[in-house]
């Protein structure tokens, strides 16, 4: 019996979840498109600076971080 009850519970508040996704995705109010915009400028961020030590640039917002200016190949 618990085991059904528990099981009843966690349908409920899945659903409860699922409307709420589904109401801020379609409302008028809604900055769906900036979100998903946002996301993907910090996924390139975090990807541009996991890759700034091997490919030699910057990361950061600035661009002037760690590896920018240190190129021994100038000098």
């Amino acid at each position: 019996m618990s085991d059904q009850l528990i099981g009843g519970v966690v349908t409920v508040a899945t659903a409860i979840i699922g409307v709420a996704i589904i109401a801020v995705l379609v409302g008028t109010n809604a900055k769906t498109s900036q979100v998903i915009q946002a996301a993907g400028s910090a996924f390139g961020g975090a990807l541009q600076a996991a890759e700034a030590p091997v490919t030699g640039g910057g990361f950061g917002s600035i661009g002037s971080g760690f590896g920018s200016g240190g190129n021994f190949n100038s000098l």
